[in-house]
């Protein structure tokens, strides 16, 4: 992709937060775009890649795509914005990025049902995503989910995705991370 393209593309992904993610992210104390940029903030401090930081970025880009309202989960309805978000970033990015945007809500699944106290350590909205979500997965669900080639990296991004919900943290705004943007988008079609 060329220079011009990719700048273009994440002026869109920017303009998206910019218009769509000021509002509150699903029933938390902060915006889905300060949640976006703490999530990423937490996979810069942690050493993860341009990738894995694109997609703690990114991991819910779906939400700004699909428009549903804010209290969707309270009328018992899943947006899905994971597969929504992953299919519209595998046009830009590659799997490094959009598979574990795809696997994120798995990766909640998949703490809950192995690691003792994850659900308890969950923001009330994100307990009641849970069953909306799948709820518990089955023995055969986690034996799937753990032979995801981008397992570990979704894992990671659910992780910091459950610490991103601080009210008024000061992180680097989204101009921070367009070189990071453009180094992952650089790297699709080396995965």
């Amino acid at each position: 992709m060329e220079q011009h393209e990719r700048t273009a593309v994440i002026d869109r992904i920017f303009t998206l937060f910019r218009e769509k993610g000021s509002g509150a992210y699903f029933g938390e104390a902060v915006s889905e775009t300060e949640h976006a940029l703490q999530c990423a903030n937490r996979a810069i401090d942690s050493g993860a890649n341009a990738e894995l930081v694109a997609a703690a970025l990114l991991h819910d880009i779906g939400h700004l795509l699909h428009g549903l309202p804010e209290d969707i989960a309270e009328h018992g309805l899943d947006g899905r914005h994971e597969e929504a978000g992953s299919a519209w970033l595998a046009r830009y990015f590659g799997s490094a990025v959009m598979d574990p945007v795809r696997l994120h809500v798995a990766a909640k699944r998949f703490l809950c049902s192995v690691e003792e106290g994850y659900y308890d350590g969950l923001s009330e909205v994100s307990q009641r995503s849970l069953e909306l979500q799948g709820g518990l997965m089955s023995e055969d669900e986690i034996r799937r989910f753990q032979e995801e080639p981008w397992f570990n990296s979704a894992v990671s991004v659910r992780y910091w995705d459950d610490g991103a919900k601080v009210p008024n943290l000061e992180v680097p705004g989204l101009e921070h991370y367009r070189t990071i943007l453009e180094d992952a988008i650089s790297k699709r079609g080396q995965q």
